[in-house]
């Protein structure tokens, strides 16, 4: 079964949000009795990087490119794996502290093969092309550091415009590179 195109989109669920998220409000978006597994991947602030110790990550992004990116994430992921039901994904702005969500995904599928299979998916896609700028802030006088994936498929050019230590920031980015995409920094 496959829904029209119009009713898949009002089965993606996106957002950009500076609000705490909740798995359990996000995982009532994408359950269906349809389904029989229901995936989820949650992206927290961990506490450490390379020896140094984290106190939080800070997050910038470009909401309406970010949404759009992330709903074409949703559309490719169902041109994969035509049985998803419900795909969701959620990106925090602003400050996120140690131990907190930074970006949920989830999606709902008839059988968890496809379901793990697009989860994973939507990550590695969301952390190559959703405009989204993470600082990570650490204990004593270090100093904040912006960082960028590895995945981030315009990260070397646009960083290397913004200046090296610090990915293209929103505006940036888009009068540096003409509109083009800004470098990516998730969780």
């Amino acid at each position: 079964w496959q829904p029209p195109r119009d009713q898949l989109i009002k089965m993606n669920f996106v957002e950009v949000t500076p609000e705490p998220l909740s798995l359990d409000r996000i995982h009532q978006l994408v359950v269906d009795p349809t389904c029989g597994a229901v995936c989820h991947f949650v992206g927290t602030t961990r506490d450490s990087f390379e020896g140094r110790e984290v106190v939080r990550l800070e997050y910038e992004a470009y909401e309406e490119m970010a949404r759009k990116e992330m709903l074409a994430i949703c559309l490719q992921a169902r041109q994969r794996w035509s049985c998803l039901r419900h795909l969701a994904i959620y990106h925090r702005t602003g400050l996120v502290p140690v131990g907190e969500a930074s970006i949920i995904i989830a999606v709902s599928s008839p059988h968890r093969s496809e379901a793990i299979k697009a989860v994973e998916f939507a990550i590695n896609a969301a952390k190559a092309t959703v405009p989204v700028w993470k600082k990570e802030i650490y204990a004593g006088d270090q100093p904040p550091q912006w960082k960028v994936n590895a995945e981030c498929q315009w990260a070397g050019t646009a960083a290397a415009s913004a200046g090296a230590d610090k990915p293209a920031s929103p505006g940036e980015a888009a009068s540096s590179a003409g509109g083009a995409r800004p470098a990516n920094g998730h969780a």
